[in-house]
């Protein structure tokens, strides 16, 4: 039975799932160009040990590469699933794995410069509600929701957004996108960055 529980940030704690594997998985970050960035990502109907194992995965993709946030289809899994690290040395704001989140409520306005590790070396500023309600099923099954304001309720937003095949270049104004067609395509016809599952 799924529960359901309102959530303030500062009042949760998450462990990162990494699950001990004699079998390493390979995965690839996809980049701009690839089809599955593009996909609407299907729901996660199971939450078994393939799905906490990719988390672990996820999040040391994160951890190697510096980023805050990412989503399955990033690593070619078109699965409702994103993971945000914000923790910057607070164990407190440490991995929230997200399953099959849902924007409720946006308010607000605010830019700030975004990248992205399927979009690399680009970084435009970026239009997005300061303030976001959002939904969400837990590792544990049970349906959550956060409210969440300026850089978490950014990459929360961020990262949903690749569920739904959008990118933050998709956010830029036509001048600008017309400005990086060169980059992208570029992009698109460059290998992607291998990354190997890390045991625990």
């Amino acid at each position: 039975m799924i529960t359901r529980n309102v959530i303030c940030l500062k009042a949760v704690v998450y462990n990162i799932y990494l699950m001990n594997s004699k079998e390493k998985k390979e995965y690839i970050i996809r980049v701009y160009g690839d089809p599955v960035l593009r996909k609407q990502a299907e729901p996660l109907t199971e939450i078994n040990d393939d799905i906490l194992s990719l988390i672990g995965t996820m999040s040391n993709i994160m951890d190697k590469y510096l980023g805050i946030g990412l989503a399955a289809p990033q690593v070619g899994r078109s699965i409702q699933l994103i993971v945000v690290d914000l923790a910057l040395g607070n164990d407190a704001l440490k991995l929230f794995p997200m399953i099959n989140p849902e924007i409720i409520e946006t308010s607000g306005s605010w830019t700030m410069e975004e990248g992205c590790l399927s979009v690399p070396d680009i970084r435009e500023k970026v239009i997005r509600p300061q303030h976001v309600h959002v939904r969400y099923v837990n590792t544990d099954g049970n349906e959550m929701e956060m409210e969440a304001d300026d850089l978490l309720g950014r990459v929360i937003l961020h990262e949903v957004d690749h569920l739904n095949g959008i990118l933050f270049v998709d956010r830029i104004s036509s001048i600008k996108l017309q400005l990086l067609k060169k980059s992208l395509r570029e992009l698109s016809k460059n290998s992607s960055l291998n990354v190997k599952e890390q045991s625990g």
